[in-house]
């Protein structure tokens, strides 16, 4: 049996803050005893950018202009120059991510997948076995959130947005029924909101020419990356909650609430290279034989059936009762 390494962090969710001590056990498994000239774990933290020519337009040359943005490089030692026995051997470590004795010139952005954006902390454990064998290595990845330090107070007070949708609003053509026979939806909805908090509100239909399909509400990013002078701003879906399936009472309130998936959300970043905001999107979906035809379209696209609001977002993390 081949000698495997596993790096198992201490807590199931792997969120750990800036100032808090990496902790977990590094895990050998083998069936004879190994000789190494070293243990270290390498902590990476990086902010990956990107520009994709199909969607913003920009030319591959320019791809290489996008350096990624260091926010972590560690290596700390574990052990030195030793023997690990046969079986299985569990080795205890606990590092710490910002050093107090450095001058960290990079804020730690909280972990973030997107689609041109990408937030990523790394923890890469590697068993030096010299030149003859190769190292034992194990990469995880772990999900860093902001300090208490830097959390703002709750409860935060909520900004509720009044909003009303009708054919006036629209500022794409819409069919010749709902054109002449309108419709009013109205609402409120946050556009501050808590990461641990739903994205909460309501809605009601007051009145409507067509019978209504749908009612969903698009979560979205908005990643905008410096590239030389330009500013190139891609807007993409998130995901889609659906809060009422075929036509719906009129005036009766139907409640909007929206949870927030962690790590295609982060606070709201507005960086000097780079910046991350969100949208909320409330779209209506009308019956129309138009819409059962293209049934798989880029819910994204107005289209002549839909009618839709879309309001800024702003996403901040507060402190718990228990901080």
């Amino acid at each position: 049996m081949s000698a495997k390494i596993e790096l198992l962090l201490s807590r199931p969710n792997r969120i750990y803050r800036p100032s808090e001590p990496l902790e977990g056990k590094i895990v050998v498994k083998s069936a004879s005893s190994i000789s190494h000239y070293g243990i270290r774990i390498a902590l990476n933290g990086s902010v990956t950018l990107q520009v994709r020519g199909g969607s913003a337009g920009v030319i591959e040359s320019l791809y290489g202009v996008l350096k990624p943005i260091t926010i972590l490089n560690r290596i700390i030692e574990i052990k030195p120059s030793g023997k690990i026995v046969s079986g299985t051997t569990e080795i205890p470590f606990s590092v710490t991510l910002r050093n107090p004795k450095e001058d960290n010139l990079e804020r730690f952005y909280e972990t973030f997948h997107g689609t041109d954006i990408s937030i990523q902390y790394l923890a890469t454990v590697d068993i030096m076995r010299g030149y003859l064998h190769k190292s034992l290595s194990a990469t995880v990845e772990f999900i860093v959130e902001s300090d208490k330090a830097d959390l703002l107070n709750q409860p935060v007070s909520p900004e509720m947005v009044i909003f009303y949708i009708t054919q006036d609003t629209q500022r794409h053509p819409i069919l010749p029924e709902l054109k002449s026979g309108g419709f009013r939806i109205t609402g409120r909805i946050s556009t501050q909101c808590p990461m641990l908090e739903p994205l909460g509100g309501e809605l009601t239909v007051e009145a409507s020419a067509l019978p209504i399909c749908s009612i969903d509400i698009h979560l979205l990013r908005v990643e905008s990356v410096l590239l030389g002078e330009k500013i190139i701003t891609e807007t993409s879906l998130i995901q889609t909650t659906q809060i009422a399936d075929g036509d719906v009472c009129r005036n009766m309130t139907l409640p909007i609430y929206v949870i927030l998936p962690r790590l295609l959300t982060c606070p709201t970043v507005l960086a000097g290279p780079f910046s991350i905001e969100f949208k909320v999107a409330i779209v209506i979906n009308f019956q129309s034989e138009l819409s059962r035809l293209h049934p798989k379209l880029d819910p994204l696209t107005p289209r002549l059936w839909m009618a839709m609001e879309t309001l800024p977002l702003e996403l901040v993390r507060t402190r718990i009762k228990s901080q």
